[in-house]
Order: C-alpha cells, then structure tokens, then sequence
C-alpha cells in the first residue's frame, strides 16, 4: 500500500513539474509573441483608417436589426467574404437609373449579414446611406430564381435596391428582394 502511495506521489510531481515547464514555456512565448506584435497595433490602425477611406455608406434594415458598412466597388473590403458585397452591374443612388445590387451570405456565422432577409415583407423600409444622403427604400416585390450568376429584374422608372442571398430552403436558388425608392 506504501508502495502505491509513493509511486502515485512521484506520478503527481512528475506531472506538476511537466505541467509547470508547459506553462512557463506559454508564458514565455506569448511574451515574444505580443512584444512581436506590438509594431503590428500600429499598421492595424492604418488598415481601420484605410477602412474608413474606402467606406461610401451603410444599410440599415431596423427589422433585422441590421446595420453594416458598404465599400467602394474596387476596394478589397467590398467582397462577401468579409462584408455585404455592391455589385459590379450596380448604379450608385446619386444616379438618374440608379439600381443597386447588394449581395451577402445567408446561413450561420459572423459574415451572414443577410440570414434573415426571407423575414422581409412587401412595404417594409430599408435604409441606405451612400455618400452622406440618407435614402429610402421600400420593399415591393421578393421572389426566389435559379442560382445562374444572374439577378433577372425589371428596371423600373423608380430607382432601386436589389438585395439577394442564396435562398435558405431551397439550395440551388436565390432570394431576391427588390426595393424601390420612396424618399
């Protein structure tokens, strides 16, 4: 029985003595690690002022509790890996036919800015800022289409905001909301 104790007690100290080299070794590595990083705060404050350049405006949709940042069509940061995404085809709202497309994914996890688009209903209002005008749009018509890198809509003589995400039942389509502007 003393013989159980004391071959236990050495495991014990054996263990601690690992477990205390491991944790010294994580100390001393985050140690190099943050003064490694320190010059790094300074270049990620560059890359949020850089952000900000590039920002031209925001959607608001207080019905999904949704408020995120637009970029620039050329900039790296409008792309829907990171953001709600304008694309190419689209005309700014400053425009006479403006039609904006705005795209993100649906789903789970932080980038799925538009998983609860299919809660929008017809007369519901969306905000969009762009270059520091506020505008208004109203939601008139959402459908579901094939999935073929096409939005297939009816310019309208009113200006317009296209919001499309993949559908969330329906695997090989997307959900399309087409707004159109009321002020």
């Amino acid at each position: 029985m003393i013989k159980k104790i004391l071959y236990l007690g050495l495991i014990l100290c054996l263990y601690c003595i690992v477990c205390h080299n491991i944790y010294e070794k994580n100390i001393s590595t985050s140690k190099k690690n943050l003064d490694s990083k320190t010059p790094s705060i300074i270049n990620q404050k560059n890359v949020k002022e850089k952000e900000q350049e590039n920002k031209i405006g925001s959607l608001k949709i207080e019905k999904l509790n949704l408020y995120e940042p637009l970029y620039e069509k050329d900039s790296v940061h409008n792309n829907v890996e990171e953001n709600i995404t304008i694309l190419n085809n689209s005309i700014m709202p400053d425009k006479e036919d403006s039609i904006i497309f705005l795209a993100a994914h649906s789903g789970t996890g932080e980038i799925a800015y538009f998983k609860n688009l299919n809660k929008l209903k017809v007369g519901d209002t969306i905000q969009l800022e762009y270059n520091n005008t506020t505008y208004i749009y109203e939601v008139s018509n959402i459908w579901k289409e094939n999935k073929d890198g096409y939005i297939h809509v009816s310019k309208n003589k009113v200006k317009q905001l296209i919001l499309t995400t993949c559908s969330p039942t329906e695997d090989n389509k997307q959900l399309v909301v087409n707004c159109n502007l009321t002020s």
